[in-house]
């Protein structure tokens, strides 16, 4: 897989799992399309930390637990982004 191409598919797999996220998690969210893609990245890097802790290894790429896992992690992030930006004296 070429460069260009992995970085493509890491865009589409960030849309789409930040967009899970972010219907499953109940609220408003003000963010826009580039982070809803930071969320899906940095969600599925912090399921693979969940499945690496269960597991002891990394799990197959593109397997449907692989993708759970990063819809759990990307709603984790979401969570936790959210308290912070609620967090007294934070500027929202």
């Amino acid at each position: 897989m070429t460069t260009l191409s992995a970085i493509i598919g890491w865009i589409i797999f960030g849309i789409i799992v930040g967009a899970i996220a972010r219907l499953v998690m109940p609220g408003h969210h003000p963010i826009g399309v580039v982070m809803t893609i930071i969320l899906g990245v940095v969600g599925s890097f912090v399921g693979g930390m969940i499945a690496w802790l269960f597991t002891g290894g990394p799990e197959r790429p593109y397997s449907p637990a692989g993708w759970i896992l990063s819809v759990i992690g990307a709603i984790i992030v979401l969570w936790i982004a959210t308290r912070v930006a609620r967090a007294p004296g934070s500027s929202t």
